[in-house]
């Protein structure tokens, strides 16, 4: 079973996924992971997109599509939910490339929708451990032991989580997916689920469509 998620920062994706790999036993993609995991890791592919990082330069689009394929081809079977990818037009293209050439298929394909104000709200108040990264809610602020440290998580607000730079962040992905999700909605696994619902009711909503 492959699914992709789209949707704004702040719209359940991460929750969801936990839920469905909880469930199913798929693994979790997303780029940023995909793309530490092949530095570390010292792949052809992940030194080449480390040469374009340490010039303080975008990783190219046919490197990240590489490394997708790559971390596709590893999985042996096993079901994948890529989440963050794609976010342009040109991306899909190549995406559903590389997804025939693998003979995989999207059985999912669902976009996360949530009102901009709500967006802002969720993750303004949302803090994170500096120590294990843990992230909770502000007023829901955990008092249990830091799996580094063994003291109390020390939560503090990261710059991106401030309502300014969030208020960017979702301008900028509006303005680069919306045409990705145009692109997918003539797909008949395509849905788009209403993000403001809570957790239990979207997962429902997610299996009943992959069902």
């Amino acid at each position: 079973m492959n699914v992709l998620f789209m949707g704004p920062p702040g719209s359940g994706k991460g929750t969801q996924s936990k839920l469905l790999c909880e469930r199913f036993g798929m693994e979790h993609l997303s780029t940023g992971d995909i793309l530490r995991e092949a530095i570390t890791n010292k792949t052809e592919v992940g030194m080449r997109a480390k040469s374009f990082m340490d010039k303080g330069e975008y990783v190219p689009d046919a490197v990240v599509i590489d490394l997708i394929k790559a971390r596709l081809s590893s999985l042996a079977g096993k079901g994948f939910i890529l989440d963050g990818f794609p976010r342009t037009v040109p991306q899909a293209q190549a995406l559903d490339k590389v997804l025939i050439e693998l003979s995989l298929a999207l059985k999912g394909i669902f976009f996360f929708n949530v009102e901009k104000d709500i967006l802002v709200n969720r993750l303004s108040a949302r803090r994170t451990c500096r120590s294990c990264n843990r992230i909770m809610n502000a007023e829901q602020l955990s008092a249990d032991p830091c799996s580094v440290t063994g003291s109390p998580c020390d939560f503090y607000q990261r710059n991106d989580d401030k309502p300014e730079v969030i208020t960017k962040r979702i301008q900028v992905y509006q303005e680069q997916t919306t045409p990705v999700i145009d692109y997918y909605k003539t797909n008949s696994n395509f849905l788009t689920v209403d993000g403001t619902l809570p957790a239990d009711q979207v997962f429902q909503i997610i299996v009943k469509k992959l069902n």
